[in-house]
């Protein structure tokens, strides 16, 4: 039987998730999530008394993030919109990547939802490779997918991005909204930074892509913000062959590098 087709953002969920916490039915706080309370300003000075104790949450999600993943085997990071349809071209795409990547040797990391994420840990599954989900508490959340092997659901957007970087050897994105560009500039300044090792960043899907890339490379390259090697950190693609490809000569060099001791030159 096939997976639902995602029902819609605003629709409420049977079941949510706060971290790893699991809630049913309505609730007093239904609609803010951890992350909105943490952020929040405040006219009294109750954060004085209420955010330290946080800290312990928040360690809480590192060490649960570090824990599961520290043994996963190399992995790549898929992200694309959880609206695509079942029927759509691109929930195709993801599902064909996530098997190739898997062939390839590398498990797959996404965000554990629907539409795009749901594809690639489908085509992971099936190929009988390695399926990761890392989820976020949302307002309007589906929980993680039912292709995902191994999940880790987290209460704040920061530590779930930092398990996506630290375990993941590449970045691909599908076509996406707001949380894949969310994603996808955040890798790019940290590669451009060299806070992290370099890493491809794939976008497949030329159509979609080429007007941001565009952008990038006739507004903030041609007014001196970035350099033309920032705009060479990205790859566009339409074949999955090819993005899997680029993911594996850039998994070579650095196996090179380290065993050269240049990989901090890499």
């Amino acid at each position: 039987m096939a997976p639902e087709k995602y029902p819609g953002v605003g629709k409420p969920s049977a079941v949510k998730h706060r971290g790893p916490v699991q809630l049913r039915r309505a609730r007093k706080d239904e609609g803010t999530t951890t992350d909105r309370r943490l952020l929040n300003e405040r006219d009294s000075a109750d954060w004085v008394h209420t955010d330290p104790w946080r800290v312990l949450r928040i360690q809480s999600e590192f060490i649960e993030g570090f824990g599961t993943l520290a043994e996963v085997p190399r992995a790549v990071a898929v992200f694309g919109s959880a609206r695509t349809q079942f029927d759509h071209p691109d929930y195709e795409t993801g599902r064909a990547l996530g098997a190739r990547l898997v062939e390839a040797g590398y498990a797959v990391i996404t965000g554990g939802g629907a539409g795009v994420m749901e594809a690639a840990n489908r085509g992971a599954s099936e190929s009988g490779g390695y399926s990761i989900g890392l989820g976020i508490e949302l307002p309007f959340e589906e929980g993680l997918n039912e292709w995902v092997d191994l999940g880790i659901n987290f209460r704040y957007f920061f530590a779930r991005k930092t398990m996506f970087v630290k375990y993941s050897q590449a970045f691909i994105c599908l076509p996406g909204g707001f949380g894949t560009l969310d994603e996808l500039f955040e890798a790019l300044c940290l590669v451009q930074t060299r806070k992290v090792t370099r890493f491809p960043i794939i976008l497949i899907g030329a159509e979609f892509w080429s007007p941001l890339v565009d952008w990038i490379r006739g507004t903030l390259e041609r007014s001196g913000k970035i350099s033309r090697e920032d705009v060479d950190l990205l790859h566009v693609t339409d074949d999955v062959e090819e993005a899997v490809q680029i993911v594996v000569k850039s998994q070579q060099g650095v196996d090179e590098a380290i065993l050269m001791g240049t990989e901090d030159k890499w």
